[in-house]
């Protein structure tokens, strides 16, 4: 069989359009981890803001470098949607382009050699993928695109309006999944909490639960909730949920009043404290993402959000350096922060987070908790476990240096006792 290269940016909703197009070229490639080996590489684009922008390009030129001469280098996904008037001519060394529409047909692109751009966003549907980096968790995606109208994300200009998939074809994913052997899933979009509104039902995420709720043996996390389509009744579903986890995952993107009002968000600074302290009523897991520079903001702006990070004690968050994008209403203003003074507040609040990042390990310290075996750590000293409430690869995981349990297995739920905080990592040892 030929070999094929993939290099996946950006999000995890790339991740699964990642996982279609290994489904459709598997029978005539096998997966290698040497690009200059490879008959066909692949780069799945992100094209959301300027360090993801020039992560892709780097990787494609990088690719091309190191790619032999009878092998075909395709570019697929958002930054070569976004631009594709311009990249196929800057960067003619790619022999297939493709956008967001044409996942599903990459093989016979890779076949024929050509390039296409179709004018619908692709959305997955009951296609077969190849699951990869894990072999119990899998993505699964609820729906394309985005209903709302954030000044600073060019997301719907390149992505489209909210497109749903049905809750019979999601469970119907999820079972065969499982039957595969997967047992832990992290539903996404690019607002989950929007899920169904475009066929006109308000409480689709609910309505999902409620048929999730009736498969055994699985454990679910939701990410990416919009704060004004979340609501306190969705949350307490959740809460209710023997499947679903308490996680929840929303980017507030700040708390300034001012701020939420440039930035096009609607609803109230209140609403939005209300929510979170409402997920904080029962053992939960909370994530926020947080933008800091964006145009208009002033330092009291800044200094509000900054004690208010502090004050709630997110479990995690992520800051973003606000990143200027053509097309969106943030790109036009004239009240623009100077890089010097974004870059500066970045690191303020990054030393910020981390105080509370630290505080938030802390309370699980000498709690027993059910994880999920990862396997043995790259240096293999360690066993790296992951609680069931933690989403993969951005929550971090908790070493094991003992265990009363003998041959261990991947994907399995143990015990742990967390004894130790080392830094910003947890220690811990599998009970009985």
């Amino acid at each position: 069989m030929k070999k094929l290269y993939l290099a996946s940016l950006g999000c995890v909703k790339n991740l699964i359009d990642s996982e279609v197009m290994l489904g459709k070229l598997k029978n005539e490639y096998t997966l290698t981890d040497n690009p200059g080996e490879a008959d066909l590489l692949i780069v799945n684009t992100c094209g959301f803001i300027n360090p993801a922008k020039e992560e892709s390009i780097e990787t494609i030129l990088e690719l091309a470098n190191e790619k032999k001469e009878s092998a075909i280098l395709a570019v697929t996904g958002c930054l070569s949607e976004r631009y594709k008037d311009i990249l196929p001519k800057e960067i003619p060394e790619v022999d297939v382009w493709s956008g967001v529409g044409d996942f599903d047909k990459i093989d016979e692109l890779v076949k024929t050699k050509s390039s296409k751009f179709s004018p619908n966003v692709y959305l997955i549907h009951n296609e077969e993928r190849v699951i990869t980096g894990s072999s119990y968790h899998a993505y699964i995606k609820l729906s394309e695109g985005c209903n709302q109208k954030c000044a600073f994300c060019a997301i719907p200009n390149f992505k489209g309006r909210l497109n749903s998939r049905e809750i019979p074809e999601i469970i119907e994913e999820i079972k065969r999944l499982k039957a595969q052997g997967f047992k832990d899933f992290s539903l996404a979009s690019q607002d989950s909490s929007s899920y169904l509104r475009d066929k006109g039902i308000k409480d689709g995420l609910e309505r999902l639960i409620d048929e999730i709720d009736k498969i055994e043996g699985i454990t679910v996390r939701i990410l990416y909730l919009y704060p004004a389509t979340t609501t306190k009744k969705l949350i307490r579903r959740i809460f209710a949920s023997p499947v679903v986890e308490n996680y929840f995952d929303m980017p507030i993107q700040h708390i300034s009043e001012k701020m939420l009002k440039i930035m096009r968000r609607p609803g109230s600074v209140d609403k939005l404290k209300s929510l979170l302290y409402e997920m904080k009523k029962e053992f939960s897991f909370i994530r926020t993402s947080v933008i800091v520079g964006h145009p208009g903001e002033s330092e009291e702006d800044f200094e509000e959000l900054k004690n208010f990070i502090k004050e709630f004690e997110f479990d995690r968050v992520n800051v973003f350096a606000y990143s200027d994008e053509e097309d969106t209403a943030a790109f036009k203003r004239k009240d623009k922060i100077s890089q010097n003074i974004i870059d500066q507040r970045a690191k303020e609040l990054g030393k910020t987070v981390k105080q509370t990042t630290k505080k938030a390990l802390k309370k699980y310290l000498n709690k027993t908790c059910r994880c999920y075996l990862d396997g043995l750590t790259e240096d293999e000293l360690f066993y790296s476990v992951r609680p069931k409430l933690w989403a993969p690869e951005i929550d971090g995981d908790i070493l094991i240096n003992d265990s009363e349990i003998e041959n261990l297995e991947i994907g399995n739920l143990y015990n742990v006792k967390i004894e130790n905080l080392a830094g910003e990592q947890l220690i811990g040892k599998i009970i009985k």
